[in-house]
């Protein structure tokens, strides 16, 4: 019997038919990868001499290991989602191993935690200020209104980002991490925003400021409940711009407001922006765990999938297995080439497919011109070439 003629897989640019080069790609980029170009996983060498285990297949937390593998196995430590078949249906499915959680799952874990805590107890204190539980609440609500406003707006958000990034840490959701780091800078600017306002108000001129909001921004309604709040009467006295009240009037004994509208204001002010820089500089530590851990929260890359262009297909199997016969008859002659594409004929169809051979003698009639990304591909027996002809 006559040795196989070997066929070959034409992709030169210069030979190939307009509607070769224009129709859809049917062969994957993963005929480049033969089986000739691997030696066994458990081929006898000195890795295996040495009777060391043999590297597991897939990622895992051990995945950034050097030598470590990082496509994922079928059983793989870490996962990405979550199966809702065992949680919400209650369907069969696979026994998992125990997971455990890597080192940046941990911090993103703790960062989240912290964000959660202030911005649920910043949205409380607020709450109580607007709902005049504090004792000389009245008096924030009318003289710092704008500053409580974005503080409430902070909080709130605040507590919409850590419910984000608890959906993306527990379900192990990129996506959600995405949208929870642009979440944290929406948050870090309402954090910081009233900080400023309150800062710029108490260091530059407050008893200006004072002056002019007593004078022109509180109005009536804003004296009163000043006066009120702080047993006092009119601004430097009762005959000052004062508002007529059961304790306020013209032979009334109160002091004016002025100076305790003062005190009290520099002392919130203080305590506010204090806090509110206290809170920038954690949460800028909450932003930069978010930045650096939220692409690890599994040592997966990306989500374990084989890109499509490297996905296995018939076309692409026929071409392998082709190479892999013309190999074997090279070896040990044409009845082993010929049984194996025999055997390949009845599970893959080999002959209604565009890259076919045939026994006896298996000589492929048949040529696929494909044009593959940049590369030309010698299916049996040949070379890899580039576009220029050049061999890799």
């Amino acid at each position: 019997m006559d040795l196989p003629n070997k066929s070959i897989l034409s992709l030169n640019p210069s030979s190939a038919n307009h509607d070769d080069l224009v129709g859809p790609m049917t062969t994957s980029l993963s005929v480049n990868f033969l089986p000739s170009k691997f030696s066994g996983l458990n081929s006898v060498g000195i890795y295996k001499r040495k009777g060391g285990s043999v590297r597991k297949q897939g990622g895992g937390r051990e995945a950034f290991k050097r030598g470590e593998a990082r496509m994922p196995g079928a059983n793989d430590d870490d996962y990405d989602g979550v199966d809702v078949r065992q949680t919400w249906f209650g369907g069969p499915g696979a026994k998992r191993t125990k997971l455990r959680w890597n080192k940046f799952k941990w911090i993103l874990f703790c960062a989240n935690f912290l964000l959660t805590l202030y911005s649920i107890t910043s949205f409380i204190f607020c709450l109580l200020t607007w709902f005049n539980v504090w004792h000389h609440a009245d008096i924030i609500r009318v003289g710092n209104r704008d500053q409580l406003v974005i503080s409430t707006i902070a909080g709130s958000i605040g507590m919409f980002t850590s419910l984000v990034g608890w959906s993306g840490i527990l379900l192990n959701n990129r996506s959600f991490l995405a949208v929870y780091n642009v979440l944290l800078w929406v948050t870090f600017i309402f954090i910081a925003a009233p900080g400023y306002m309150t800062y710029k108000q108490r260091t530059f001129n407050l008893e200006g400021k004072i002056n002019a909001q007593w004078s022109s921004k509180l109005g009536l309604e804003g004296r009163l409940r000043v006066q009120n709040a702080l047993d006092c009467c009119g601004y430097f006295s009762p005959f000052v711009e004062a508002v007529v009240s059961n304790t306020c009037y013209a032979r009334s004994v109160l002091p004016g407001c002025k100076s305790g509208y003062m005190k009290f204001e520099s002392k919130v002010l203080e305590r506010w922006y204090t806090v509110a820089f206290s809170l920038v500089a954690v949460h800028i530590a909450a932003m930069f765990s978010a930045l650096m851990c939220s692409n690890h929260v599994t040592y997966r890359f990306g989500k374990g999938m084989t890109p499509k262009a490297y996905r296995l297909n018939m076309n692409s199997m026929a071409a392998i297995i082709d190479n892999y016969a013309s190999q074997l008859t090279d070896q040990y002659g044409a009845d082993a080439a010929t049984e194996l594409m025999s055997k390949s004929k009845s599970t893959l169809n080999l002959e209604n497919l565009p890259y076919s051979s045939s026994p006896p003698g298996y000589s492929s009639s048949t040529t696929l011109n494909r044009t593959v990304g940049h590369a030309t591909y010698q299916s049996v027996g040949g070379s890899i070439q580039d576009e220029h002809g050049k061999k890799l």
